[in-house]
């Protein structure tokens, strides 16, 4: 654990792996499931194959679509999902489905109005491949899309691999759990909003614990990381979507997340999106200030072109901010005392973020972060146990 926070402290940018080293490891380095071709690549010749990937797809420098097509594996089409094949797209924009201008291959956008692949879209199609950099928290939608990728699998018999990668909030869990009521596509399974499991390690649980629709299991496959486990530091290569431009962002994007359900601005259209927050009310209460503006993946950002006031947390980092390895809720509490306008703070957003009412009346009671934490507690302790039978790595210490 030691060995883990000292390097937390070395991981605010993100490595592209140059193209000459994408495929070789050093003895002990973590080995991504798409890495480890030799492990399913018989599980693919011969078949019609399905991907469903984006920009994090990636064996080294290359594209797993392309790895596969260089050995003669028979990829048909590929899935999408939010913010698009290429990972450049807003969060909740509509993308139409296209095709790959490299190999002219079809690209079906699962995401909008067309979140689960239809029997049509997997005609003809044997196996699909999952291979996409999750970053652990439950309302970031590539766990959700996953869902319904694995259901229209079990509906049409099609076989479902998951090429695991390693979650880089994988060493804890943390969150209230959501609520049936709650259930949306930020939040379809009675989880914390930190779940720490990998993809693999959580189609396992949607599998095992009967979530997808009429009790169906699909015939699920995976391909494990090696060297990897939940006490594991693992930087990842390329961004897993537009506004988690680097390690911070991502370990504090299950906090911040949390003021997408309210008035305030957690940075996007500025060069620090999930890494400061701030309103144009908070003038006078801090000093630090930004304007959001309109960019590639943060078009027409909340609050666009108003100068906000609030906290940069990046500059916590080098005051071990990243050794506070639990969600964090003393932002948003102290965020809403500051608000001139506490009736208009959260949005009906916000509670499906959360996957519950609570949380809203918590804050609005005036509960400080320690107190509301200590209500999630016998709820967290259940949920470990559910997670703790899906689990395909050491675990972290508790």
């Amino acid at each position: 654990m030691i060995k883990y926070l000292l390097l937390l402290n070395f991981a605010f940018s993100f490595i592209a792996c140059s193209p000459s080293k994408s495929t070789a490891k050093k003895q002990g380095e973590i080995q991504v499931g798409a890495e480890r071709l030799n492990e399913y690549k018989e599980l693919l010749v011969g078949k019609r194959v399905a991907l469903l990937v984006n920009q994090s797809s990636r064996i080294g420098a290359t594209h797993l679509l392309d790895s596969l097509l260089s050995i003669g594996i028979n990829v048909e089409k590929i899935f999408s999902p939010e913010h698009g094949f290429r990972g450049n797209a807003d969060a909740g924009a509509h993308i139409d489905n296209a095709k790959d201008n490299k190999t002219g291959l079809p690209i079906i956008s699962l995401y909008g109005n067309h979140k689960k692949p239809t029997k049509t879209d997997l005609a003809n199609i044997d196996i699909l491949v999952f291979d996409i950099q999750d970053v652990g928290a439950r309302f970031y939608t590539y766990i959700s899309t996953m869902h319904y990728a694995m259901e229209a699998c079990a509906e049409n018999k099609v076989q479902f691999l998951v090429l695991d990668r390693p979650n880089p909030n994988g060493h804890y869990v943390d969150g209230p759990v959501l609520e049936v009521p709650f259930k949306s596509f930020v939040g379809m399974h009675n989880v914390p909003i930190v779940h720490g499991m990998t993809v693999a390690e959580y189609a396992q649980m949607i599998n095992g614990q009967y979530y997808l629709k009429d009790s169906l299991q699909c015939d699920l496959q995976y391909v494990k990381c090696e060297n990897y486990d939940h006490n594991s530091f693992y930087q990842l290569p390329v961004k897993p979507s537009p506004n988690l431009p680097n390690a911070l962002a991502v370990y504090l994007y299950p906090s911040l997340c949390l003021f997408e359900g309210t008035v305030i601005s957690v940075g996007r259209g500025t060069n620090k999106p999930f890494q400061i927050f701030g309103h144009p009310d908070f003038e006078g209460i801090y000093d630090y200030s930004f304007t959001p503006e309109s960019k590639e993946g943060a078009t027409h950002p909340k609050l666009e072109g108003t100068k906000c006031f609030g906290k940069d947390l990046s500059v916590l980092q080098k005051q071990g901010i990243m050794k506070t390895i639990k969600l964090n809720l003393t932002w948003i509490v102290e965020a809403y005392k500051n608000s001139k306008d506490k009736a208009g703070f959260f949005t009906p957003f916000f509670t499906k973020l959360a996957g519950t009412e609570k949380l809203q009346k918590q804050i609005e009671q005036g509960m400080s972060a320690k107190a509301i934490k200590l209500t999630w507690k016998e709820d967290l302790t259940q949920s470990q146990q559910i997670r703790k039978k899906y689990l395909l790595y050491k675990d972290f210490k508790q």
